[in-house]
């Protein structure tokens, strides 16, 4: 993502806790980074492996230009219909508040404990347990899906396969 010729992408993660009514605040330097054309406005829903996951508005722009192309596909219709029904357009309040709906608390399981983590493009809200699960185990190689030494060859593999094809069109 560049901004103003810099690049700009989410990264670190926070420890975060709801408050009575339902809010968190979001770090300063991401609410920086959700701001588009003046405007902090963005919307938060499902997420993969059961986080949720805060979208800039234009990136929710050009997945809603794709996925419209496929709607009437049946085998994505579950997807869209909960993808779509519970995503919220929201922003933050002066102290830079984020109000979760109940919904998306319930569908994630987030009791008052939360981690807020920066993933490139998107930001994800993790229950805290959850969040500190999944690094254990993946630190530990306790989850036979996450083997932390193949998954960081192949992503940085990714890096040298586009590497090669900058390569091939000069």
């Amino acid at each position: 993502m560049e901004n103003g010729g810099k690049m700009s992408f989410f990264n670190g993660s926070y420890d975060g806790k709801l408050d009575e009514k339902g809010r968190f605040v979001l770090p300063q330097n991401m609410r920086y980074g959700l701001v588009e054309d003046g405007k902090l406005e963005f919307a938060i829903g499902l997420g993969l492996g059961g986080c949720l996951t805060i979208y800039k508005s234009s990136l929710i722009k050009k997945m809603m230009e794709k996925f419209q192309a496929k709607q009437h596909l049946a085998k994505y219709q579950k997807f869209f219909t909960l993808f779509f029904s519970t995503l919220h357009f929201t922003s933050c309040d002066k102290l830079g508040r984020i109000n979760l709906p109940t919904r998306l608390k319930e569908a994630a399981d987030i009791g008052k404990e939360i981690i807020i983590a920066g993933v490139l493009n998107k930001i994800e809200i993790w229950p805290k347990q959850v969040y500190e699960r999944n690094l254990k185990n993946l630190l530990e190689g306790k989850d036979p899906e996450l083997d932390l030494a193949k998954l960081t060859e192949e992503a940085f593999q990714l890096l040298a396969d586009e590497e090669d094809e900058d390569n091939d069109r000069q």
